[in-house]
């Protein structure tokens, strides 16, 4: 029963983030549709004010708008990296707590050392954020089997090691939670920017292969559709694994400060209690 408050929030934690998942991705998606078809398909971008004509000289909305239906699931891929990016931006950014996190696990280090575990607990507490829950479980954990004089050494060892464990499992989850979205749209940003880039060569070869003399326009609109979709999905993809890159760096940084700081913890313990 210990661990049911900790399993519903974890659950409550899943279902809020899925939801978020799942409206973000459908936003994303109307979003690109609505800056394809009003924006980009806007009349004034086009000859004669007719969306069915060539784009104005130099007018690149209307060149776009004309590179086909891929664009806007280009538009929405690419809104994406960038919704997700930013939510993951700002849980990481809080799970690191309001001070440096290096800084802070030094100073519970040096706290845990000498011996003052209710002030480290209150750097806990002023600190907040995942590195400095797990932290303040260890500790307050420490605190608690050390006020009982006929626990095992061992096995108080074994309680406070595992504390840290549970409530790192419950934190870390947050965390890395919707990054795979950003991992996914690494590959489905190139996908889809070929695709984009075969349909616009199909066009460009059926224009060769009409009789006659070959349609120039429709050439040109076939080749400028394989480029901006392949320009677009090159885009996405890039700034989608760099970002990850990113995030998962920071991810590590932050398991390697509760790894150093539980270490401390339990080694502390082991070597006051022998």
């Amino acid at each position: 029963m210990a661990n049911a408050p900790k399993t519903a929030a974890k659950q409550e934690s899943n279902n809020g983030g899925s939801f978020f998942a799942q409206a973000a991705i459908i936003i994303c998606f109307i979003v690109g549709f609505c800056v394809w078809k009003f924006v980009m398909g806007n009349p004034t971008n086009f000859v004669d004010n007719n969306p069915e004509n060539a784009p104005n000289p130099g007018n690149y909305l209307g060149m776009v708008y004309h590179a086909g239906a891929i664009v806007p699931v280009l538009l929405g891929l690419f809104l994406m990296v960038w919704v997700f990016s930013v939510e993951r931006l700002i849980v990481i950014n809080k799970a690191s707590g309001t001070g440096n996190v290096g800084n802070f696990v030094r100073k519970i280090q040096s706290l845990i050392n000498g011996g003052n575990i209710d002030s480290a607990i209150a750097e806990c507490d002023k600190q907040k954020g995942s590195v400095a829950n797990v932290v303040k479980a260890g500790l307050l954990k420490y605190k608690a089997v050390s006020a009982d004089v006929n626990v095992d050494t061992e096995k108080a060892t074994i309680a406070i090691q595992k504390e840290i464990e549970e409530t790192t499992a419950l934190e870390m989850p947050m965390l890395e939670k919707n990054l795979n979205v950003i991992a996914t749209l690494v590959s489905i940003g190139t996908l889809c920017g070929l695709l984009g880039t075969v349909t616009g060569m199909i066009k460009a070869f059926s224009a060769l292969a009409t009789g006659g003399a070959p349609d120039s326009a429709k050439l040109a609109n076939g080749i400028s559709e394989a480029l901006i979709n392949t320009a677009t999905g090159i885009a996405t993809s890039t700034f989608a694994i760099v970002l990850y890159n990113i995030f998962t760096a920071k991810i590590d940084k932050l398991t390697y400060s509760i790894d150093e700081a539980g270490f401390s913890i339990v080694q502390t313990y082991a070597a006051n209690h022998k």
